[in-house]
C-alpha cells in the first residue's frame, strides 16, 4: 500500500490508530499466551500493535476488515515473523470452524462503534479462548468490570462476569490515537473461567431476565420484572423485591432465574 501515513481512517470503521509507544509496550506486555496457543488480534489496523506482537510471540493470526490494509500488514510483517491475515468482519467469522481444536489468546483495538455486539459474539467461543486483553471505551471497561452498586453496573457487568474473570488494567488519553477520540479509552483482561457455571439452569431465561431488569433499571425488580417473576419466586429467592436491578449480584440473578425455571 505503501507509505502507510497515506492511509486514511476510515469513520465506517471506527478506526482510531494507536501511536503511544509507552501504551503499546503496555498492551503486549499485558498479553497472556500459554505455549502451543495461537494469538488473534482483532483489528490490526496499520500494525502498531500487531509488529511488537510479531516481534516477542514470531507468530499471529489478524483479523481486519479494511481491504486496504491488508497489503501494507503484508508487507511490514516480513520483518518481523510470521502474520496470518484474515480480510473479514469480526462478527462473521465462526470461531469453532476457524480455529478448530485450538486453544486462543485474543488481543486487540477494538472497534469503538462495534465494541459491546463484538464482546458478545466473542463469548459463544468463550471455551476456546484462555485470555482477551483488549482496548475499548473507558465507559465500556467500566462498565464490564463494574461491581454491585456502581454507577455503571448493569447488563453488561452481569454477562461479562458471567463468562468471565474482567480485569481493569489501565487508563489509555484521547492523545495516544490518531485521529483521537472523542471519548478516552482502557485496556481490560477477560480472562474466561475454567469451569463454566453450571448452576443456570436456563440460559435463554436469565439473559432475559437480567436484560429486562436493566432496561428499567430505576424501577424495583418487582415491578421491572412483574412480567416474569411472581412474588412467591422472590421468596423462594430470598431477594427483596423492592431493590432495583444494579443491586443484584450475579449469583442473585441466576438464583432468581433458576427459582423462576423450577416454579413457573
Amino acid at each position: 500500500m505503501g507509505n502507510p501515513a497515506q492511509h486514511r481512517t476510515k469513520k465506517r470503521f471506527g478506526q482510531h490508530f494507536l501511536h503511544d509507544q509507552q501504551v503499546i509496550k503496555q498492551i503486549i506486555n499485558a498479553v497472556q499466551i500459554s505455549d502451543g496457543q495461537t494469538l488473534v488480534e482483532i483489528g490490526p489496523g496499520e500494525g502498531a500493535i500487531t509488529m511488537p506482537l510479531l516481534q516477542k510471540f514470531n507468530q499471529l493470526t489478524a483479523i481486519e476488515l479494511d481491504r486496504d490494509l491488508i497489503h501494507h500488514l503484508s508487507q511490514k510483517s516480513k520483518l518481523y515473523g510470521e502474520l496470518n491475515l484474515i480480510n473479514s468482519d469480526i462478527l462473521n467469522i465462526d470461531f469453532e470452524s476457524e480455529f478448530a481444536n485450538k486453544s486462543l489468546s485474543v488481543v486487540g483495538n477494538l472497534p469503538y462503534n462495534i465494541s459491546t455486539p463484538l464482546l458478545f459474539h466473542l463469548m459463544k467461543f468463550n471455551h476456546m479462548i484462555s485470555s482477551m486483553t483488549f482496548m475499548v471505551q473507558q465507559e465500556v471497561a467500566n462498565r464490564i468490570t463494574a461491581s454491585v452498586g456502581d454507577k455503571s453496573y448493569g447488563r453488561l457487568s452481569i454477562m461479562m462476569q458471567y463468562y468471565c474473570r474482567c480485569d481493569y488494567l489501565f487508563h489509555v488519553p484521547p492523545e495516544s490515537f490518531n485521529p483521537p477520540p472523542k471519548v478516552d479509552s482502557a485496556v481490560i483482561l477477560l480472562t474466561p473461567h475454567a469451569e463454566q457455571n453450571t448452576d443456570l439452569l436456563n440460559k435463554p431465561l436469565f439473559d432475559d431476565l437480567v436484560k429486562t431488569a436493566f432496561s428499567q433499571r430505576r424501577k424495583t425488580i418487582r415491578n421491572s420484572l412483574s412480567k416474569m417473576v411472581e412474588a412467591k419466586h422472590f421468596e423462594l429467592s430470598a431477594i427483596n423485591p423492592k431493590l432495583r436491578a444494579e443491586n443484584l449480584s450475579l449469583e442473585q440473578f441466576i438464583t432468581l432465574s433458576n427459582t423462576v425455571h423450577n416454579h413457573a
